[in-house]
């Protein structure tokens, strides 16, 4: 995606943002230099310093970004989910849709923090504690309504976002499974883990498969 020197400003900074991430998902943060960032994008290395002061400072743009897009669209697909059981599962096909088509910024999360400053790490892991703490909430109401029947919440919380982020890590779109598939095993495995008491089924291809508010595609 090549931009040429003196390209609209807003167009060059989108560029570079995504060719960072295509850079640092493959070779690291630490390995990828202003030079081949430059080359990427089609602008000499000094147009860099327009739009960020300082490489640290493009990384910290570029995982804030992807957690304030997490957040509102969650907060923007939980609204049509109403009981703890309706937006557990929503949660859960939110997450693994979400995610797999922003696998470079998850690989990013998880091998970059380490690489930020202190100052910004601190902001990237309150941003997160927001969003998972989004769960907790769920599951906190599902205890509240009997609706689940959870040990340890702080434990199960951790365990259920392991759990929708490793399909990151394997999913593959020639596998057998589609998307929606996968993700709709792993409400029936999230709902087992929370002790779910009551769960809506319908009947589909002879089998029982919970229901939940459907996500769309993001």
């Amino acid at each position: 995606m090549a931009r040429t020197t003196g390209s609209d400003g807003g167009r060059t900074r989108s560029a570079i943002d995504i060719a960072a991430k295509h850079l640092i998902a493959r070779v690291g943060y630490e390995a990828m230099s202003m030079r081949q960032l430059a080359d990427e994008v089609g602008v000499q290395p000094a147009a860099f310093y327009r739009y960020y002061p300082n490489k640290q400072e493009l990384l910290f743009s570029v995982m804030r970004g992807h957690m304030d897009r997490v957040l509102a669209a969650w907060e923007a697909e939980s609204r049509s989910a109403h009981t703890a059981l309706e937006k557990f599962c929503a949660f859960i096909r939110f997450h693994i849709r979400f995610h797999v088509e922003r696998r470079d910024d998850v690989h990013i999360g998880n091998m970059e923090l380490r690489s930020l400053s202190p100052e910004n790490r601190a902001i990237i892991v309150e941003l997160r504690a927001r969003y998972e703490n989004s769960l907790r909430d769920i599951l906190d109401d599902g205890m509240d309504t009997r609706e689940f029947a959870i040990d340890d919440i702080a434990l199960t919380t951790r365990a259920i976002i392991a759990m929708i982020t490793g399909v990151m890590v394997w999913f593959r779109t020639d596998d057998r499974l589609s998307v929606d598939e996968i993700a709709e095993k792993y409400v029936e495995m999230g709902l087992r883990l929370v002790g779910a008491k009551k769960i809506a089924t319908t009947r589909t291809g002879g089998r029982n498969v919970p229901v939940g508010p459907k996500i769309r595609s993001l």
